[in-house]
């Protein structure tokens, strides 16, 4: 084989060095501009803020935006809500992107199916709107933990959305993968991505003032070269900023506009005004009212704030469902976890159809607009399916024998340091703990966020946030003691996002004394979960079935398979799962009273639904054209 070597070949070396400096006389004379392709050299300066207004390139620019979260939609049913929001006369989408959905564990990504972020943004390119993206790593977006990562807990001392190594260490990891993803989706690389907004109302928890330059800087060296935003509640405002970003503001009344025109002027800055979140509506917490706006003050909010010369984003234009387990929580005075449905009474209903607000919002922009606007899509079919009641069924009890065996540990272990999930914890769904007690007493601890209590299989009440005792009747010999725990959702606003361990947190006691040896179960009621369970495993619905338990029903459909919304009359609470898709929870306390079931998930013929249901089950399932949001309403 032949060698090359410079060292015994003068006259190649010679002839080598002639040819680079030929190069570089040849190079120096080209014009490289003819190389770069015309729609990128007319993308140079992007969005940019020039006194009073947006500009796009050379041009005045206008941001009318809405927000739509991909990963609350359907993949097949983006196109969809897209058209319908560039129909209405929006030019901008925003989103944002839920960290914990895309790393559920340490190192492992998945941006696949509902979560192909990249597929989303080239979507909105090829129909024609612009994307502000909004990456967090925290985003708040009613989602757990406002979008942080459950594992991230399993570090005693850590302390979110600060300069805590632990935390940034992390962030930087995710923050190299996913701007590998967004950086050439970026206007100036071609991309639809005209600016990035720097974390999320930063303001209003401000613990750390190295904070928001840390993230601001971790994406410019990751390659973000677009517009950099803050965004901030009216709490927020005079601290969320930071040098480099534009500021803007959140608020549902046109007079809060005045507090970041104040400001503005207090701080000496002529910049363009911006409302990233006028919020359409407002979401729902379980046992609360459902909330609505009149799309007659909505419209004459926008309006105003548009006069006012305020660029404006609607949140949400669309909001969706909270799917699975990826509500989120508030905790000020009470726990108050969100409902499955993201409705918020936005533009769009959460199945995607009209609403007078889009009507209104539709003319309007129509009015302004220098061109037509396109035709509204037609609505999507809905149908009400015949009922269906389940015909299998397996208790709780039972279905343990065939999970993988029990962690033994003598303490509790919170549901984030199970040792599962590859060291990654338990993230979301229900764990069961379990031990044996030989005398009756008084039982507490700390159980978040509300945990069913069993003797044997006998349930005798529930510890949650306000009842926090429970008195163990008096028992002959050994008794299993057993306590379902749910992770109602984390809480994803606020100071005390640091302390949203679920499971029972420390000791549990009986009387004064801990008790231990206990066996733990982790429940995720993820895919491979429910794949345990073969069809030799279920037995026929008891006359007097036993609960917590799984029921099993099917659901015959026809060739064309529309959406439909599940009523779950005489259930009590639980989750539905659709050939295993998570459908989220149902709780008869309201307000929601329906689940929103997609047609897409659906297939031509046999379908499987199996309702985890935690204490007493109705006669049947059964299916209507119209969601049942609440009967009690309150307005924002």
């Amino acid at each position: 084989m032949t060698t090359w070597s410079l060292r015994r070949r003068p006259g190649r070396t010679l002839g080598l060095l002639l040819l680079v400096l030929l190069s570089f006389l040849v190079l120096r004379r080209l014009d490289w501009s003819a190389l770069i392709p015309l729609w990128l050299r007319q993308r140079q300066l992007g969005l940019q803020a020039k006194g009073q207004n947006f500009m796009l390139e050379d041009s005045t620019f206008w941001i009318f935006g809405g927000s739509i979260h991909y990963f609350r939609v359907p993949k097949e049913y983006w196109r969809d809500r897209l058209l319908k929001m560039k129909a209405c006369g929006m030019n901008t989408l925003t989103t944002y992107v839920p960290w914990n959905l895309h790393e559920p564990e340490r190192g492992k990504f998945d941006f696949s199916g509902n979560l192909d972020l990249e597929a989303f943004i080239l979507l909105a390119a090829e129909l024609g709107l612009w994307v502000i993206l909004r990456p967090g790593p925290y985003v708040c977006s009613e989602i757990d933990l406002g979008g942080l990562p459950s594992w991230l807990l399993q570090d005693p001392g850590m302390r979110l959305r600060t300069t805590y190594k632990g935390f940034t260490e992390a962030v930087d990891l995710y923050f190299d993968h996913l701007m590998s993803r967004v950086v050439p989706l970026q206007y100036k690389h071609g991309g639809p991505i005209i600016a990035v907004q720097v974390e999320n109302e930063y303001g209003s928890y401000n613990k750390d003032p190295a904070y928001m330059p840390y993230v601001k800087k971790a994406l410019e060296d990751r390659g973000i070269v677009e517009l950099l935003l803050t965004s901030d509640n009216k709490d927020g405002l005079s601290k969320g900023v930071v040098p480099g970003a534009l500021a803007t503001i959140n608020l549902q009344s046109q007079h809060e506009l005045q507090l970041l025109n104040t400001f503005l002027v207090n701080a000496q800055v002529v910049q363009p005004k911006m409302v990233m979140e006028y919020w359409t509506g407002w979401f729902d917490s379980w046992g609360g009212p459902h909330h609505i706006l009149d799309s007659s003050e909505v419209l004459k909010t926008v309006s105003a704030l548009v006069d006012a010369g305020s660029s404006i984003n609607l949140y949400m234009f669309h909001g969706g469902t909270n799917f699975g387990f990826m509500n989120g929580a508030m905790h000020f005075h009470d726990y108050s976890a969100d409902v499955t449905s993201y409705d918020y009474d936005a533009v769009l209903t959460e199945a995607g159809d009209y609403t007078a607000k889009y009507i209104k919002l539709r003319d309007f922009f129509s009015s302004i607009s220098a061109a037509p606007l396109p035709a509204p899509p037609d609505l999507l079919p809905k149908t009400s399916y015949e009922p269906v009641s389940p015909v299998f069924y397996l208790s709780l009890w039972d279905a343990l024998k065939y999970l993988e065996e029990p962690i033994k540990s003598e303490k509790p272990i919170n549901m984030e340091n199970l040792p599962v999930n590859n060291g990654n914890g338990q993230s979301f769904g229900y764990i069961l703990y379990e031990t044996t007690i030989t005398s009756s007493g008084t039982l507490h601890g700390l159980v978040r966020d509300r945990g069913q209590v069993f003797v044997n299989t006998v349930s005798i009440g529930f510890l949650d946030y306000k009842t926090t005792k429970i008195v163990i009747p008096l028992t002959q010999g050994f008794t299993v003691l057993r306590i379902l725990v749910e992770n109602r959702g984390r809480v994803n606003y606020g100071d005390n996002i640091d302390d949203q361990r679920k499971g029972i947190i420390g000791n549990l006691y009986l009387d004064n004394s801990p008790l231990n040896k206990f066996r733990i179960y982790s429940l995720d009621m993820k895919k491979s979960f429910f794949q345990r369970f073969d069809s030799k495993k279920w037995i026929s619905v008891p006359e007097v079935p036993t609960f917590p338990a799984f029921l099993l029903a099917a659901l015959i459909v026809g060739p064309s398979h529309s959406d439909t919304f599940l009523k779950l009359e005489g259930w009590e609470k639980g989750v539905v799962f659709i050939n295993g898709q998570n459908l989220g929870r149902y709780w008869n306390i309201g307000p929601q009273e329906t689940l929103y079931l997609p047609g897409t998930w659906l297939d031509r013929g046999l379908n499987q639904i199996i309702v985890f249901e935690e204490t007493m089950a109705g006669p049947a399932i059964q299916f209507t054209e119209t969601p049942h949001l609440g009967r009690n309403q309150v307005t924002n």
